[in-house]
């Protein structure tokens, strides 16, 4: 069956791997370096505060929500939303990410292309992050045991288009998250709210977390790759 077929081996399963070997790198640098108190002793909340009243961002909201890393910047309410273990505490860690959030917002106010566009794209990719691949999968019954080649074959193919969408989306997020840290780690320096020596620290958890944005990508890349790989194989085999 295509589900489970020498393609999901060949595409998905790395991808699988990587994954969880990146997830398992952000929460091992995030743990170690939550241990570590910065200098100044200021918490995640009070460091992102900071860096957004020194950017004249007073109207940018700081709260905290629950989950662990659950951090973000939402730019339809402004609002910069922090896990208790990034707001509450003073740690290299928690300054780290609570300034990757910051510079989110920073994106924002100055117009960054790469967020604007993400931005847009979230409506499309919500919508085709579901219906893109049941979409191609009824396209693909239709074709195998239905034996409706045209209407199939085409049905699938716009389940593909649908799904590309998802794909653009997270290599889309990578300039945005790389340079959301680049801005953390300038910011934090400049500001004097981490040293040297804390700052080494700050690039190992958000180096760390850059590569599950990376993972990401190419996670949804091999996947549509995938379904091309089977619906030009089918298409071959109807011809």
């Amino acid at each position: 069956m295509f589900f489970y077929d020498s393609t999901f081996l060949c595409f998905l399963l790395p991808a699988l791997i990587l994954g969880f070997i990146a997830q398992a790198m952000v929460k091992s640098k995030f743990n170690q370096y939550a241990q570590v108190r910065t200098m100044r002793g200021l918490t995640g909340a009070q460091v992102a505060r900071q860096i957004l009243d020194t950017n004249g961002l007073q109207d940018v909201t700081v709260e905290e929500t629950q989950g662990f890393l659950s951090d973000h910047y939402d730019p339809r309410t402004r609002t910069l939303r922090l896990s208790p273990d990034v707001a509450r505490v003073p740690s290299v860690a928690a300054v780290g990410v609570a300034a990757h959030e910051a510079g989110h917002a920073l994106q924002h106010a100055t117009g960054y292309v790469p967020l604007q566009l993400r931005s847009t794209l979230v409506p499309a990719v919500q919508f085709g992050s579901w219906l893109g691949p049941l979409i191609i999968i009824g396209g693909i019954l239709l074709e195998t045991l239905l034996g409706v080649t045209n209407l199939g074959l085409t049905l699938a193919w716009f389940g593909v288009a649908l799904y590309a969408v998802v794909a653009f989306f997270a290599i889309v997020t990578l300039p945005v998250e790389l340079d959301a840290s680049a801005r953390a780690k300038k910011l934090l320096y400049q500001y004097n709210i981490v040293d040297q020596r804390e700052l080494s620290g700050v690039n190992s958890v958000l180096n760390a977390a850059a590569w599950t944005y990376v993972v990401a990508a190419l996670a949804a890349i091999l996947e549509l790759a995938r379904w091309v790989f089977i619906l030009v194989g089918m298409g071959r085999r109807n011809n």
